[in-house]
């Protein structure tokens, strides 16, 4: 009988006593088995261990698991002494014995979703032998013994088709290791003379390369001295036609080298020009936007009681304006009082003291500057300063109030905090 390698690797070792139980009735009874979960691996016969840890795991996979649970010497440890760790691991209800079940029902998942559903000890019964004849031995091994309605005969006939297959598998291995052996000779042996054979063919390769060099280097040294041959003939005669191509050819270099600086300038100053259009359309935008806030704030009065008095968005806000222009900034002032605000005015220490600023920029929800009527001394102490206090500041493109009408806008942008 010939053993798949397969099973090979998995059969528990020789001499284990096959268990006797004394009868054949189920583990549980059957008005237990409704609900009831599967065994876990310490809950199954001891006796039964040392074939399933055997049989149902890989040594490689019982490595990573030992090493999972702290084993320092795993990697290096026998894999005898690996399967004695594992066998122990499976009589304790501890975290040891935890993993290696968790392991064992990840292996083995497909099996014991195909015995899933059955109910009996007969029917279990049958779905093992479905599985031994199909050759997955270890996958139907656990998730026989750990069914519910595994009986004292299913463990009986999994168990000793088990401990016979360790058997068959020894008588197997040493056939094959003699075999092996045989076949190994002949191997070296072929080995050698398919060395000797490739030996001969890279010297005959190579003396062969060593010909074509030669002859191509032939045929290229009489291909130059023909073209050579042909070139004096034909500049004896053609002499002043050459002289003339020159000359053409340096006229068009030089025509070649005016047309591409001329080229480069123009896609420089197109660049520009693309540039400055940008920078404009910005602009125009900006405007465009400054305008409408401009517009939208210095409307007319209602008219009538029955139109709606002008929107107070900024009740209870208060801002800070830190340079600028006497005239849009009384202007400004008197828009935030309109809209239910309160704007506060320093000149950024021309005038008034910056020792103030600190004060005033921690009263007010936002301080706005115009880039272009303010120090640089000035702008750098405001970012500082309301950087500090986690206060918002808004730079304004201009000292124009309609900088500052576009820019408050919407007060919720600039009244949330940082």
């Amino acid at each position: 009988m010939s053993i798949p390698t397969f099973h090979a690797r998995r059969a528990p070792a020789l001499g284990m006593a096959l268990p006797r139980p004394a009868d054949d009735r189920p583990l549980l009874d059957a008005k237990d088995l409704n609900g009831r979960r599967r065994f876990r691996i310490w809950e199954i016969l001891p006796n039964l261990h040392r074939s399933i840890v055997g049989s149902c795991l890989t040594t490689g996979e019982l490595r990573q698991i030992l090493s999972r649970l702290g084993q320092a010497d795993a990697p290096t440890a026998s894999d005898h002494e690996l399967h004695t760790r594992g066998v122990r691991a499976a009589g304790r209800h501890d975290l040891s014995g935890k993993v290696l079940h968790k392991a064992l029902d990840k292996r083995h998942d497909a099996a014991i979703k195909r015995m899933a559903g059955t109910t009996t000890a007969d029917e279990l019964l049958r779905r093992w032998r479905s599985a031994l004849e199909e050759g997955n031995i270890p996958g139907g091994y656990w998730a026989a013994l750990s069914h519910p309605a595994c009986s004292r005969a299913v463990i009986r006939e999994a168990f000793g088709e088990v401990h016979m297959l360790s058997h068959l598998v020894g008588q197997s291995n040493r056939l094959d290791l003699a075999r092996l052996r045989k076949l190994e000779i002949a191997l070296g042996e072929r080995d050698a003379k398919m060395a000797r054979q490739e030996a001969r063919l890279r010297d005959a390769a190579a003396e062969r390369s060593e010909l074509l060099r030669k002859i191509e280097f032939l045929l290229v040294d009489r291909d130059r001295n023909a073209a050579l041959d042909q070139l004096r003939a034909q500049s004896e005669n053609r002499s002043d036609t050459v002289d003339l191509l020159a000359r053409r050819l340096d006229a068009e270099q030089t025509r070649l080298l005016a047309l591409s600086k001329r080229l480069e300038r123009s896609e420089m100053l197109l660049a520009g020009e693309r540039l400055t259009t940008a920078r404009l359309a910005k602009r125009q935008g900006e405007l465009q936007t400054e305008l409408a806030s401009l517009e939208a704030a210095i409307a007319p009065a209602p008219a009538s009681p029955d139109e709606p008095p002008p929107t107070r968005d900024m009740a209870g806000l208060v801002l800070l304006y830190v340079g600028g222009r006497p005239g849009p900034i009384e202007h400004a002032r008197s828009l935030m009082a309109a809209r239910g605000g309160e704007l506060l005015v320093h000149d950024g220490g021309v005038e008034n003291n910056s020792a103030l600023l600190p004060g005033l920029v921690s009263q007010a929800d936002a301080t706005f500057f115009p880039i272009d009527c303010i120090s640089h001394h000035a702008a750098g102490q405001i970012k500082k300063l309301a950087k500090a206090h986690g206060k918002r500041f808004i730079p304004l493109r201009t000292a124009s109030l309609a900088s500052f009408v576009a820019a408050i806008a919407d007060p919720a942008a600039f009244a949330m905090p940082l």
